[in-house]
């Protein structure tokens, strides 16, 4: 393994083996990135490799053209979104993408995921929002690049930070998430999941549960975050 991109591949690694370990992927879906800012590159995962197999070294060294700067093998279909984020988003450190089933329900229906309970308000003040699907014309054309522009658009246009809201849905396709490092990204993904699952389980239940409210939502997001935290050690 080249030392130069040695940490870099063995974080990328770490994060992938442990988003299959939570039981985010199915077979050889999902993937991680992680970004080296200082060197303008990021490791990704090899498209179609399975998780047992995978190691340190299959990492992909890609730069933020896509121009693949160091690997044997092709880097996740996925790369152009993840270059994309990186290009336009200069604070995140790492970026998860899976198909995960109740993240991907709620992408499926085309629904942002509404803040019901705590266990959302711990980690973000808003809903999980939804990009509207992919026009015609963008699936034509650089697919994966236009998820890319997706995201941001929808950032954008609702002017969410993305510092604060470190995850989205991409109408009809599926969960992306991202952190200041590729560990975070894949816990933020993990959330996602777990709070679709219990957003939806909260509408079986009662299909007219009212969204948390605002003093709750407050109280429980000061906890973990910002100067008044007082959460963990």
């Amino acid at each position: 393994m080249n030392a130069t991109y040695k940490t870099l591949k063995e974080e990328c690694y770490e994060a992938n083996m442990e988003l299959n370990a939570l039981g985010l992927v199915i077979y050889t879906f999902g993937n991680v990135s992680a970004v080296d800012r200082d060197k303008a590159v990021f490791a990704i995962k090899p498209s179609g490799v399975p998780y047992e197999t995978l190691q340190p070294n299959d990492m992909v060294i890609v730069d933020y053209d896509n121009t693949i700067v160091e690997g044997k093998l092709r880097p996740s279909s996925d790369t152009k979104t993840h270059s994309f984020l990186y290009k336009n988003w200069p604070e995140i450190g790492g970026v998860a993408h899976t198909h995960a089933m109740y993240s991907v329900s709620w992408a499926q229906a085309q629904q942002d995921i509404p803040i019901f309970g705590t266990t959302h308000a711990d980690h973000l003040t808003h809903d999980i929002p939804c990009a509207a699907p992919m026009a015609d014309n963008l699936i034509a054309g650089n697919y994966e690049h236009n998820t890319g522009i997706q995201i941001v658009d929808c950032f954008n246009e609702r002017q969410l930070d993305y510092n604060e809201v470190e995850m989205i849905l991409i109408g009809n396709h599926g969960p992306f998430a991202w952190g200041k490092n590729a560990s975070k990204a894949v816990y933020n993904t993990k959330v996602l999941e777990t709070v679709a699952q219990m957003a939806y389980l909260t509408l079986q239940i009662n299909p007219e549960a009212p969204r948390l409210k605002a003093s709750l939502i407050k109280k429980h997001f000061e906890r973990k975050h910002g100067k008044n935290a007082y959460y963990g050690q």
